[in-house]
């Protein structure tokens, strides 16, 4: 099964290499950062122990930050290393300041998996959440090397527990030190199947949206958009246009609440998208122009460019999301018309009622918070004017929140209090 595994990887890596080749910019990215390899951990001190995390993509990077920063605090000894597999993970955090070493992670191939331990020579390494690279994993194991797996999920309709997965299953029990799961039918799976060393420790991204939440300030383009708007504010993240589409059909076209003002924030920023969505919504400015106005303070005192009289806001740029959901009455959160949804948990940190598209079910948070009654799954713009109606703010003076809003806000509050601690959890048993 090793040898078959290794083919298809070294078939998956001719094709990255072809697609390279031929200008897909994602694949030439992975190329050019394998390449860079030996200078990306130069700096690495022969002799000093080193924590080696790895991240597929920027989601599961903030799922590790909370146990990398804390571990970092506590063990000052240890130098950290963290790669990437994606580079929507890489290009966007290439500059992490609490890493001695940032790099794309070498296909799996036994070659890579030989040079890249030697190069970085790791005491204790940390995989998040669906991070299965098996020659990687057997060279660990070989070598003695403590191998830890936190923040995973495991369903009984995975390859490991079908009739074929004995192989993978074995790599479960032998390979990780230990392995730290979200929820309790993951760890009723892993132990149904043989594989002891499990705990629940729950998902380490409620600690981590709950640090962001605590450090967040004031910013200042948002508040210009908001000035004296005492009224209802829907912020939309992570949205994709069948998101924008239904958005528009209620917010704009339908009786939802005709003074909420909508900060929206696309999934993908390409030129393109931004004007497709500015078609959907004439009353919008670009969070960027909002940004120049502001610094040519004249132009942005005349009333004829103030950014507050527009009604949509259009974040064209990465990394705001997670903070401006603090200004949310209401958040929508993109992606369930797709393969899945976005992170819910970024705004019910603030307490923020969440709406979002029918493909969330795999989500185990989504799941819980429609159960506490602290969002919604809606599958079209009736849905959605259907399930906001009551949340928007009392009309008598625009800001008093209602009952209900409160009560749903209360929900997310006491879901996010109730989930925090999973980082000291993994921490607490590490063997050091």
């Amino acid at each position: 099964m090793r040898f078959l595994y290794s083919i298809g990887l070294y078939l998956y890596t001719f094709g990255i290499r072809l697609a390279a080749l031929v200008g897909h910019q994602k694949a030439r990215q992975m190329v050019q950062g394998w390449q860079q390899l030996s200078s990306a951990v130069r700096n690495l001190e022969a002799g000093r122990p080193t924590a080696w995390f790895h991240a597929a993509s920027l989601g599961e990077f903030e799922q590790a930050r909370p146990v990398l920063e804390t571990f970092r605090q506590r063990h000052p000894d240890y130098q950290v290393v963290v790669t990437f597999f994606s580079p929507s993970g890489y290009e966007v955090r290439k500059n992490y300041p609490h890493a001695e070493a940032l790099c794309y992670l070498p296909m799996d191939t036994p070659r890579n998996v030989r040079h890249f331990l030697q190069l970085v020579n790791p005491t204790m390494v940390f995989f998040v959440k669906y991070e299965f690279w098996y020659n990687y994993l057997g060279a660990l194991r070989t070598r003695g090397i403590p191998t830890y797996l936190f923040s995973s999920i495991f369903r009984p309709e995975q390859y490991f527990f079908r009739w074929y997965g004995g192989w993978f299953r074995r790599q479960l029990r032998t390979c990780f030190r230990h392995i730290f799961v979200q929820n309790a039918e993951s760890l009723a799976v892993l132990r149904g199947h043989g594989v002891e060393q499990c705990s629940l420790a729950g998902d380490t991204r409620f600690d981590r949206v709950h640090q962001i939440a605590q450090a967040a300030e004031g910013n200042a383009v948002v508040e210009a958009f908001l000035a004296n708007h005492e009224g209802d504010v829907l912020v939309a993240g992570s949205t994709w246009p069948p998101d924008e589409q239904l958005l528009a059909d209620a917010m704009l076209n339908g009786a939802t609440h005709a003074t909420a003002k909508i900060i929206l924030a696309p999934h993908v920023i390409s030129e393109e998208h931004l004007k497709q969505i500015e078609g959907l919504f004439p009353d919008s400015i670009r969070y960027s122009a909002v940004s120049q106005l502001l610094s040519a303070q004249d132009s942005a005192q005349q009333s004829s460019c103030s950014p507050a009289t527009y009604r949509i806001l259009i974040i064209d740029n990465i990394g705001l999301l997670s903070k401006i959901y603090r200004y949310a009455t209401v958040a929508y959160i993109g992606g369930g018309f797709g393969v899945g949804i976005h992170n819910i948990l970024e705004a019910v940190t603030f307490g923020k009622p969440v709406l979002f598209g029918p493909n969330y079910h795999k989500f185990q948070e989504a799941c819980d918070i429609v159960e506490r009654g602290g969002g919604w799954s809606v599958a079209s713009s009736a849905d959605f004017v259907a399930r906001t109606a009551p949340l928007w703010q009392n009309d008598a003076d625009g800001r008093t929140p209602t009952s209900a809003l409160a009560q749903a806000s209360q929900v997310c509050l006491t879901y996010m209090n109730d989930n925090l601690g999973s980082t000291e959890k993994i921490l607490s048993l590490l063997d050091l």
